[in-house]
């Protein structure tokens, strides 16, 4: 049995993006609070990744639906993840 919360959210931006940083650090603290993990990924080392989101990171994706692109919201995101353990 795995010590690891189940990933819920994804963060996917690039390396020496400020709002990246910015929205790591919002993901992490929320993601902590509840007892959910998160995974992270670059559009630098996927380039469907990097077509899709190159002009909207960071973007946030809640259970692989997309939630938020540019700033991530906490309260937004708690009540996404309150509302996915619901449903």
């Amino acid at each position: 049995m795995s010590d690891q919360p189940p990933v819920r959210v994804t963060l996917i931006g690039k390396p020496g993006c400020h709002l990246c940083d910015v929205a790591r650090a919002v993901v992490a603290e929320v993601t902590a609070q509840l007892g959910v993990g998160f995974a992270e990924l670059s559009i630098l080392d996927d380039p469907d990744l990097r077509a899709r989101y190159a002009e909207q990171i960071p973007v946030t994706l809640v259970d692989g639906q997309q939630h938020d692109f540019w700033r991530v919201s906490p309260e937004r995101l708690r009540a996404a993840l309150s509302a996915g353990e619901q449903g």
